[in-house]
């Protein structure tokens, strides 16, 4: 129980950093100023794929795609491409912490798109959880007809882009891909697909645009690394809900330093989405303790047949 315990402690404390990481990343991209947002989408990109190459590079594999992966991983690499774009479109327009936040309604689409792709049934707290996070995305977008909703439904797709590789990522999962091999063919293709528009399309970069994005490059590999290591020290399921510190976080470099103060539909947005992904979490938690408890007993009583098996006694005939 006390090694549990402090396995917990260890992946909150990543995810925690992960989040934390993720959060620079968005701030160091808006800091980054009038670059081109498929400029700034490249060079996030050729960073994380130099990081991939190490852990491909040092093992006796080498980088080799797994017979039937193919196809999961070019739809991953497709809809985490056009997710991060939006995203970095977004995060230029919107307040970071906004950005941050629809990108951070990729868990529910996940539900929605688990359904259809991985055949999984999701519990009415899923349902009721999914349809009320995107209620509270509304308070966010604030749809009324003006072009600055186009930024905000943008941002909601960067979310559906991501939830949908995640989809896809864990479809991988169950085929035995290996992460550095998904995340190496990501990067690889987002760089391929804004490369023409950094070729014909190059907008000069001063010293301090340099410096920000590949501050940008070093934060994400920090998120990346953050969450998969969290995710070595404890399930999903159990941690989760701590990766929505990064809406906090993003606020906070929002307002210390772009000077950026969310409006009340959108802390309110914020509130039911968090809410919502807490109760998903509570609920998660307390179903599997119920399901522990139901393996448990049935131990008990297979225990007790077998040891009245071996006393040659029948307990309905005393």
């Amino acid at each position: 129980m006390k090694t549990k315990t402090s396995s917990r402690i260890k992946a909150i404390l990543c995810i925690l950093a992960a989040a934390f990481g993720f959060s620079l990343m968005t701030f160091f991209v808006r800091l980054s100023g009038d670059v081109p947002t498929m400029q700034k989408a490249f060079f996030r990109n050729a960073f994380a794929a130099v990081v991939a190459i190490f852990p491909l590079v040092s093992s006796k594999e080498g980088f080799r795609i797994k017979k039937g992966c193919f196809g999961d991983i070019a739809l991953r690499c497709l809809f985490g491409t056009s997710g991060l774009i939006c995203n970095f479109y977004a995060i230029d327009r919107l307040g970071i912490a906004d950005a941050n936040m629809l990108n951070k309604l990729s868990p529910f689409f996940a539900i929605l798109l688990s359904v259809f792709i991985l055949k999984e049934v999701p519990t009415f707290v899923d349902v009721l959880a999914t349809v009320l996070a995107f209620v509270g995305a509304l308070f966010i977008i604030r749809p009324g007809g003006s072009m600055s909703v186009v930024p905000a439904l943008l941002g909601l797709y960067g979310g559906f882009g991501a939830g949908t590789a995640y989809v896809f990522v864990r479809r991988l999962g169950r085929k035995g891909e290996r992460t550095p091999v998904i995340v190496m063919c990501f990067s690889l293709f987002s760089c391929l697909v804004t490369a023409p528009f950094l070729i014909f399309d190059f907008h000069p970069m001063t010293l301090r645009q340099w410096v920000c994005l590949i501050l940008a490059g070093v934060a994400a590999s920090v998120g990346q690394f953050g969450i998969t290591a969290a995710y070595k020290f404890a399930p999903a399921k159990e941690i989760s809900v701590f990766d929505y510190t990064q809406v906090i976080f993003a606020a906070f470099l929002g307002m210390i330093f772009l000077h950026e103060t969310p409006v009340l539909l959108s802390v309110i947005g914020y509130v039911i989405i968090i809410g919502m992904a807490v109760i998903r979490w509570y609920a998660a938690l307390r179903r599997d303790k119920r399901e522990a408890i139901a393996v448990e007993k049935q131990g008990s009583v297979a225990t007790d047949a077998e040891a009245v098996m071996a006393d040659g006694t029948d307990a309905s005939n005393p």
